[in-house]
This record gives C-alpha cells, structure tokens and sequence, in this order.
C-alpha cells in the first residue's frame, strides 16, 4: 500500500530555533515506480533581501495563493508529534497546505513556514509546481485578522535532506521572511520517499492592515 511519510527533526539552540527537515511525498507502493517530481532550475541566493513592507501583528494564516503556479489552497496548522515531528496535511488533503504554527506567522518578523505535499500515488499535490517560481514572483496570504500579506519570491533552491540547511530555513530574521517546503529530485523506490528538499525563499513587500486604510508596501526609488 502506498504511503507518504514526511518528518521534521526540532532542535534548540542559544540563538533560534533549529529545525532538520526531511519531506518524503511520493508515489510510494509495492511493485509501483513514482515519476520524477518536475525538475527544479536552482535561482541564485539574493545577499540581503529588498527593503520590506512594515511588519504586521500576529494572526494565524488561513489561505495561500501563488498565481505563478496556480495555487490557491486553506491552509491547516501543523504542530509537532508526541515525538518531536511536524504534523503534516493527512494523506487525504495532499491538495492542502499546512504553516507551522509554532513558528512566526506570515507578516510577522522571523521566517513562517509553510509546507505542502509534492504528490501522492494518486496524483499531484498541493507544490507539485514549486519548483517553477523564480525570483520576484509573488506570494499572496490571507490571514484570519482579514489582513492579507504579499511576499517576493527571492530564491529557490534543491538540497539533499540529509544536508537540510537548518538554520537558514528556521534560523531567525529581522524582516518578515516566509518558507515554502516540499520535496522534490529523485524518486527513491527503495525507500518509496524522494531524496531532495525544494525550499522557496522569499520576504515581505505588502501588507495591509483593516485600520490602515490602505496597503503598507515597499519603498521604491524615486527617478
């Protein structure tokens, strides 16, 4: 029978949270091979994102959209398992995405995280298309203080989960950052799980909050 296991190692450290993430979403079963995820065009890392919009309070999230790749999806929360792991989207909403509500909220300084099954034996998932962004595409979240946040996309990258870059990822910001997560590369029949990590980079550029009146974004050169 196929099955989709995905798990996220949590550590401390003195300056931020740690965490080791291994995303293994695939077409895993007896006797049945997987396709290979879409194959991902690795951007080069920005040194400093642009300037951002203000930061916002905290409120949960509650729907992610991605024109570039046709997403629009709720958003469930996920915590930790009895053993330290992220709870996931069960296999039954692989078209739904999860923000790990222990970490920062979308808006908020620190880098939220959001995370989605690549696929499932039954098809596509939710970030079947993450690896198609590039820089400066954009994220749109709505939040549930009705306030709505627009992210840039500054890079994307593919790492093997066992070189999962941590702190990077989960290490703390100053501007309001946000982190897509699925997996992606080679299809591990062995193991039914794929080897790879897709991680999406990005920061805030909007905002807009209901007693401001109107948008809070990014400062733009005047020419």
């Amino acid at each position: 029978m196929g099955r989709v296991a995905v798990a996220i190692l949590l550590s401390l450290s003195a300056a931020a949270v740690a965490v080791a993430v291994t995303v293994a979403a695939g077409r895993s079963g007896e006797g049945q091979a997987a396709p290979p995820a879409p194959p991902v065009s690795v951007s080069t890392p920005r040194a400093q994102p642009k300037p951002t919009a203000r930061a916002l309070p905290s409120s949960p999230p509650v729907m992610l959209e991605i024109p570039k790749i046709g997403v629009r999806t709720t958003l469930m929360t996920l915590g930790k398992n009895p053993d330290g792991t992220l709870e996931v989207p069960p296999l039954d909403r692989v078209d739904e995405a999860g923000w790990y509500r222990l970490g920062p909220s979308p808006g908020t300084p620190g880098p939220a995280v959001i995370a989605g099954h690549v696929d499932s034996k039954e098809g596509p998932g939710v970030f079947f298309r993450l690896g198609d962004l590039r820089p400066g595409d954009t994220v749109r979240i709505s939040r549930k203080d009705r306030t709505q946040v627009v992210f840039e996309v500054d890079s994307l990258e593919r790492v093997p989960k066992d070189r999962f870059p941590t702190r990077k990822v989960y290490g703390m910001v100053e501007f309001p950052g946000l982190r897509l997560i699925t997996c992606g590369g080679n299809f591990d029949t062995a193991s039914g799980h794929y080897r790879d990590n897709v991680i999406v980079y990005a920061h805030l550029v909007a905002g807009h909050r209901p007693e401001d009146g109107a948008p809070s974004r990014r400062p733009t050169a005047k020419g």
